[in-house]
């Protein structure tokens, strides 16, 4: 600061304060460093509040990236989701028509098949009854003209009694089958009856002319037939009735059980063999492994007894069966020192120290004659003393030299160049 000396003021010579030139100095210097603090702290709010923004701002297009990361993701995990719901409704879809229309063939077939039953079962029904009144209408006659008598007229009632009590019998068969009570005391009448009405008529057949051996015959014929047929009728109706499989269903069921137990029979002797086989292989497998280990314990005694006394030890105190590699290694660490099984402390000084060798030798740099400047370039191929000198036909000019026409350089010039260059650069790096 410049000093300015002042000799009058207002007419008078001013006095010199020190002190309080010196502590307005220190207002002077208080008030520029507080004016200074705060330029500093405002530049630094300002920087602050810009590094603040810039920050704010990186911070929010992270975040608006996120998001909009977020919602392609959620918008693609939400297109695959419609797509897999797409697949699923669509198989869902075809599995759902293909069981429907299963089911369809399903019930056309079994409604084919009440139908072909009811159509059978409704022939059959009519069969047997036409069959009984065709031998009704056959037998009744014969048996008419066998109990004619004018004397007793009251006979002619006879053939409605005999062939009327098998057609009752076989209407009581019907009711019980119908009823589920017990058919057979009905069919054994039936049978009874129809069997006294065919020996009547086979009897009036040979006693009476005028019947006939074969009127007889076939009235006898007749008699059983009808009772028989809608006997068989009504045992067929009893059966189904009572839920009692027919000759086909029980021989379809026996060939099934036996295909079955033919199939069960199969994979148990499968399951036996592969067990045999399974078991034999891992007798092999066990066998040969104990023959193994007894001749690696063999060996291992042999050439280390040493190491196989310790290994030895060590598998009683852990009630081992076998030596196994564990133990081996943890031995021969033990008594070696090595922890690589099979190396000794000999073995592997005379290693290293051959590994050094190696390495002495292969950087070491070329020394005696190869490093001559005769070994930088192949030695050229003696020129013949007879041959003319070309240098003859052109004035005694030597020909110029062309890319090519001397030797590459050796290749052990070029690791000596290369080794040197290395050491050069390691000496000037120090």
């Amino acid at each position: 600061m410049t000093a300015t000396s002042i000799e009058k003021v207002n007419g008078q010579t001013p006095g010199f304060d020190p002190v309080a030139l010196a502590k307005a100095e220190a207002i002077r210097t208080e008030a520029a460093s507080k004016a200074e603090a705060a330029r500093i702290e405002a530049e630094g709010r300002a920087e602050g509040e810009k590094l603040l923004a810039a920050e704010k701002a990186e911070k929010e297009r992270i975040a608006n990236e996120r998001a909009a990361m977020r919602l392609e993701k959620e918008r693609a995990d939400h297109t695959a989701h419609l797509a897999r719901k797409a697949a699923e409704t669509a198989k869902s879809k075809a599995e759902e028509e293909k069981a429907q229309k299963a089911a369809a063939e399903e019930e056309a077939s079994e409604a084919q098949r009440l139908t072909e039953q009811e159509r059978s079962q409704r022939w059959w029904k009519w069969g047997a009854r036409g069959i009984y009144a065709v031998g009704l209408i056959i037998a009744a006659p014969v048996q008419f003209m066998h109990f004619w008598d004018r004397e007793r007229p009251f006979l002619i009632a006879a053939p409605a009694l005999l062939e009327g009590l098998a057609l009752v019998l076989a209407f009581g068969a019907a009711w019980a089958v119908a009823h589920r009570r017990d058919v057979a005391p009905y069919r054994i009448g039936i049978m009874i009856s129809a069997a006294i009405a065919a020996a009547i008529n086979l009897h009036g057949g040979m006693t009476d002319p005028a019947i006939g051996f074969n009127a007889g015959l076939i009235g006898a014929i007749a008699s059983l037939g009808g009772p028989i047929v809608l006997m068989a009728y009504e045992h067929g109706i009893a059966q189904k009735a009572d839920g009692i499989p027919s000759f086909r269903e029980r021989r379809a069921a026996e060939r099934a059980r036996r295909e079955d137990e033919a199939a069960r029979q199969k994979v148990r002797a499968e399951k036996q063999a592969a067990e045999a086989r399974a078991a034999a292989d891992k007798a092999a497998a066990q066998a040969r492994a104990e023959e193994e280990q007894r001749r690696r314990d063999e060996d291992r005694k042999t050439h280390h007894r040493e190491v196989w006394e310790i290994a030895d030890a060590m598998r009683s105190a852990r009630g081992q069966e076998f030596v196994t590699e564990q133990i081996w290694a943890e031995a021969w660490y033990r008594k070696t020192g090595c922890k690589t099984v099979g190396i000794t402390l000999e073995l592997e000084a005379a290693s290293r120290a051959q590994q050094a060798r190696a390495k002495a030798v292969t950087e070491m740099p070329i020394e005696g004659s190869f490093s001559l400047v005769d070994s930088h370039r192949p030695a050229r191929q003696k020129k013949d003393p007879e041959a003319t000198d070309g240098r003859r036909n052109n004035g005694g000019t030597p020909p110029r030299r062309r890319p090519g026409d001397s030797e590459p350089p050796h290749p052990i010039a070029r690791t000596q160049a290369r080794l040197e260059r290395t050491a050069k650069t390691k000496e000037d790096g120090e």
